[in-house]
């Protein structure tokens, strides 16, 4: 396999950079037609590698990307789950070379989604040409590329419910996550759910001159600020009441094996520029980002912030804020109860209007599952090392809506770095890793096949 891997990883890299070229930006309008060059490219290539039934499939917003191979109805199938669309590139000053004319550099494919989604995606269509270079597929096979990901996956629920018989699978494997390092494979078992807002705050009824009015009126900025700093006490707890109501308590058993993952607080601070760490007291790094919740401002704006200086008193201030979730908080019960602490601050003198986002449900995987060995087998034989499970700080809210309505588990075998930058400037993508997926993931299936056949 490896020697195959060889003599077309320069196509398959090749490729994978034409992709990454069409700017498939699915939270901004004016590139909907880029997300639906990138879904047909996505297709052709399905077509390429012997998928069968291949079909965009409509939605009430972008399609769905399908196609299917059976082999043996009476094998096990494993429905692959990935996505198209990519985050905003903004902004675009601060990268190195432009978003979507990828470039390799030092072993690093650069360009927005490199990693998050369609560097990863493209390993498994790669996966699937390379097993049916050597000896065919040991399973049968569902692919599902949605292209709304990175806007909450509105559709996707819909389309899943309408299509149960279609979708009907034994596990569902996803490379949408990372690992701890190149040489410290792992798999993460757990992934926190979200609660996304944007707020606004409005004070008098049009922009004021700060001299003539400052200090007799409230400044929605000033307010705003005050707002958000109050979510947090002393000891970075969230204030919000209840909040932690239903957080689940981790035994000091657990608390201890969830911190022998390799972890250097001194190597985390300095890959992202800090002189020290942050959060909440009394748990480590490890912790606060895997078993923790959290609270963020993502954005805030306001007033005037162009050229030079204009004294003024902003009308409105706006911030965008989210919450990770972790089991056995609900996006709904965190929604509604930060929508009521929220109004409930306010001073007198503003209005505040809180406009609920996506959310999505924490959720933990097991690790004695057939699927689950299968995977760390799959990545033991490529790695040269048993891959520790882990618990990431993102979220993927599809995977809980999978349980509940096709009533699968999800195994999550990514091969992203946290260094990857993704969401950010200069994302980018190890082709090692790329490659590796692409080795490893075929291991996958014919371990899987092989534990459900004995």
């Amino acid at each position: 396999m490896a020697s195959l891997l060889e003599q077309h990883q320069d196509r398959f890299l090749s490729e994978l950079l034409d992709w990454l070229r069409i700017p498939s930006v699915s939270a901004d309008p004016k590139f909907h037609g880029d997300v639906l060059k990138a879904a047909e490219y996505l297709k052709a290539r399905f077509e390429e590698v012997g998928l069968e039934k291949v079909e965009l499939c409509p939605t009430a917003g972008n399609p769905i990307v399908y196609g299917e191979k059976i082999v043996d109805p009476s094998l096990p199938t494993v429905l692959v789950y990935g996505h198209y669309d990519v985050q905003p590139a903004d902004p675009y000053e601060l990268w190195d070379s432009p978003p979507f004319e990828p470039v390799i550099k030092d072993e690093k494919i650069y360009a927005r989604g490199a990693c998050d989604d369609k560097g990863q995606v493209y390993m498994h269509v790669k996966a699937l040409e390379m097993m049916n270079l050597d000896g065919g597929l040991p399973c049968n096979i569902k692919v599902m590329i949605e292209g709304e990901e990175e806007i909450g996956s509105n559709n996707l629920g819909i389309f899943v419910r309408a299509n149960k018989e279609k979708l009907k699978a034994d596990v569902i494997l996803i490379s949408d996550t990372g690992m701890l390092a190149n040489d410290a494979p792992s798999i993460e078992v757990g992934l926190r759910g979200l609660s996304y807002h944007e707020v606004e705050v409005t004070g008098p009824n049009r922009d004021l001159h700060s001299g003539i009015y400052g200090g007799a009126v409230p400044n929605p900025i000033n307010v705003l600020c005050k707002m958000i700093a109050s979510l947090h006490d002393e000891n970075n707890h969230i204030t919000i009441p209840e909040f932690y109501k239903n957080v689940a308590v981790l035994t000091d058993a657990e608390r201890a094996e969830l911190n022998r993952v390799p972890h250097s607080d001194d190597e985390f601070k300095q890959s992202i520029g800090l002189n020290d760490v942050y959060g909440e007291k009394g748990y480590t790094t490890v912790e606060r980002i895997g078993i923790r919740p959290t609270l963020d401002v993502n954005g805030i704006w306001g007033g005037y912030t162009g050229e030079g200086a204009k004294t003024v008193i902003a009308s409105k201030a706006y911030a965008k804020i989210s919450m990770r979730l972790v089991p056995h908080q609900t996006s709904d019960e965190i929604t509604a109860l930060f929508q009521k602490h929220f109004e409930s601050i306010a001073p007198s003198g503003v209005t505040v209007v809180v406009k609920p986002h996506h959310g999505g449900e924490p959720v933990v995987t097991p690790t004695d599952s057939v699927a689950y060995k299968a995977a760390a087998d799959a990545m033991e034989t490529t790695f040269g090392k048993r891959p520790i499970p882990t618990r990431g700080g993102g979220s993927i809210p599809i995977v809980a809506m999978f349980k509940t309505e096709l009533g699968l588990d999800t195994v999550l075998l990514g091969f992203g770095l946290d260094s990857d930058a993704i969401h950010s400037p200069n994302e980018h993508y190890g082709v090692f890793n790329f490659l590796k997926g692409i080795e490893t993931i075929p291991h996958f299936y014919r371990n899987y096949a092989a534990a459900m056949k004995a």
